[in-house]
């Protein structure tokens, strides 16, 4: 007598999986059911240790960025937008090879049309007692990380605008610039940003920023 394993998923539904003549356990998988079948065993063959370390590092760097297009993913590499990046253009391809399409990039943009391109008007329309109100801003400023990468992130008091930046280091000159030019949008829309609350991490910026 044959014996499988039953795998239980999180929406209640299972799957048995029982050995072949070849001693390799399957399921049968319903006409109607996605699946994305991946030869692993043959695509990782074709390629060293190393490049398959860092094949799973290209995909887990995908998945920490929300999973971009690979298209996208690829140009973010290439043009350095990605500081320190540990991966190369052929990392992402063998990740493609060993573990196949990211189903999470794909999710909803296999049909997708790329949209027009937006443009952001002045706000020119701003009810006068918004300005009056709300016209001096209190700036909130941190920096962030995500993977070890740093983010500028700021958000006004009274108005709850949220901005964020990823930069290439934490030099004074960095920060500066990427402060500068929030403040420029407020400024550019009527409002003054008076007050900028920040933590010890900033001391450097000080002097200029009064």
């Amino acid at each position: 007598m044959k014996t499988g394993f039953v795998v239980h998923k999180a929406d209640g539904n299972t799957h048995v999986f029982m050995p072949s003549k070849k001693g390799l356990y399957t399921s049968e998988v319903k006409k109607d059911t996605a699946h994305v079948m991946i030869n692993t065993v043959d695509s990782m063959k074709k390629y060293t240790v190393s490049e398959y370390a860092n094949a799973q590092k290209a995909r887990s760097i995908q998945d920490i960025m929300g999973r971009p297009a690979t298209k996208d993913y690829i140009e973010y590499v290439e043009i350095g937008l990605i500081p320190n990046c540990p991966i190369t253009k052929q990392d992402i391809i063998r990740a493609e090879d060993i573990l196949g399409p990211n189903l999470g990039s794909l999710k909803g943009k296999t049909t997708q049309r790329m949209p027009g391109r937006v443009t952001i008007n002045t706000l020119d329309n701003l009810p006068d007692r918004m300005l009056e109100e709300h016209g001096n801003v209190t700036l909130m400023v941190d920096i962030m990380y995500i993977n070890k990468i740093p983010f500028i992130m700021t958000l006004s008091r009274a108005i709850q605008l949220g901005t964020i930046e990823m930069i290439k280091d934490e030099r004074k000159s960095t920060i500066i610039k990427s402060l500068e030019q929030v403040i420029n949008a407020y400024h550019g829309r009527g409002f003054k940003v008076r007050h900028i609350l920040v933590d010890r991490q900033f001391e450097c910026i000080r002097n200029h920023m009064e």
